[in-house]
């Protein structure tokens, strides 16, 4: 099982959703770097379950942070940090444990692992593994802050409801702060009540729906990354798609590019108020050629629909090979794209962290 990641800065994941903890260890962080744990509970708090569009299992998500710190500072060993499981209900997960879960990874876990994985809550491939992957990833930013570059998403839409565009050539990141503090972290008020009624409607009706997050990376040198395999895509999609219920992932104009001429997609150079080489425009989303541009880094990530609904589907039981249904009961995201936004901060984060070593 591959749960470390990154080349110059390794990120491993450990624990189950409904053991005793989960955690992470970080390898490789430079020494002499001061971390507001203020901030990072702040941060941390973004993704955690509770609010009235997420998950009502209560995890106050206070993080242990056992190696790699004396007195707020990095040291340069391995930093660990736990975070304690709590308000675990397995009862539901066990009774139904040799009948998979349409949309989860039940049952190609139970094929690998010949029947021995952990089926509580999902184990090892469990969201939750997601508050150990922000607490990394929101080291990373407070140290990427720390040389100019910040990293920010916001949630772009939620099925059909869609907020406004963000300008690629120079985002409002004041915006996207500012959207980062709502419950439901749209660029306007309009949007996040229409994504909070359509949240709302799906839940009632037993149903989840599906989203797309946005983010922006502004600040970044010209020259990072490289062709071919070790490209900035390359880098953010593999942290990425460490996110469960990941999709898709596309930079810039992404897919829309396909329907385009060379004369609709290029960006033409220029020479800014500074003196610095820009683009006028920024459909490359800030990476050509597997390296930044210097422009704004623009990428979105999809986001299916939770899979855990309360309506019944179909099945099979693994130990009849019958064909049976199932009705899942819990305390699941109806729109797991909104606690996913820090989630792709922290991954972004991580990964450009990496690239510039």
């Amino acid at each position: 099982m591959s749960s470390t990641i990154g080349n110059s800065i390794k990120v491993t994941l450990f624990g189950e959703s409904h053991g005793e903890a989960v955690g992470v260890v970080i390898d490789s962080l430079p020494a002499g770097e001061p971390i507001d744990l203020g901030e990072l509970e702040a941060f941390l708090a973004r993704r955690a379950p509770g609010g009235r569009y997420a998950s009502q299992r209560k995890e106050r998500d206070i993080p242990h942070i056992l190696s790699g710190l004396v007195d707020g500072i990095t040291c340069g060993s391995p930093l660990c940090a736990v975070f304690e499981n709590g308000d675990t209900q397995s009862e539901e997960y066990l009774k139904n444990r040799f009948l998979p879960r349409p949309g989860h990874g039940d049952y190609p876990n139970f094929i690998r692992h010949e029947g021995y994985s952990d089926v509580r809550g999902g184990g090892h491939s469990s969201a939750r593994l997601t508050a150990p992957l922000a607490l990394a990833g929101g080291i990373a930013k407070q140290l990427l802050e720390r040389r100019g570059i910040q990293v920010q998403a916001r949630l772009l839409s939620v099925g059909g409801v869609k907020d406004i565009p963000l300008d690629p050539v120079r985002p409002d990141c004041q915006a996207l702060q500012a959207a980062s503090e709502r419950e439901i972290p749209a660029l306007t008020q309009e949007a996040a009540g229409r994504m909070a009624a359509l949240i709302e409607e799906v839940r009632g009706e037993g149903d989840s729906i599906g989203g797309v997050v946005e983010c922006c990376v502004p600040g970044l040198p010209a020259g990072l990354g490289a062709p071919i395999f070790d490209g900035v895509e390359n880098e953010i999609s593999r942290m990425v798609f460490g996110i469960p219920a990941v999709r898709g992932i596309q930079f810039g104009a992404g897919f829309d590019a396909a329907g385009m001429r060379g004369s609709q997609h290029n960006d033409p150079f220029c020479i800014d108020e500074t003196g610095e080489v820009r683009t006028e425009t920024n459909r490359h989303g800030g990476v050509l050629g597997g390296m930044t541009s210097g422009m704004p880094l623009l990428f979105q990530a999809a986001f299916k629909p939770t899979p855990s609904i309360a309506m019944e589907q179909k099945t099979v039981d693994l130990l009849t090979r019958t064909e049976t249904t199932i009705q899942i009961k819990g305390r699941h995201d109806p729109c797991v794209a909104l606690r996913a936004v820090p989630c792709v901060e922290a991954a972004a984060a991580l990964a450009i962290l990496s690239l510039i070593g």
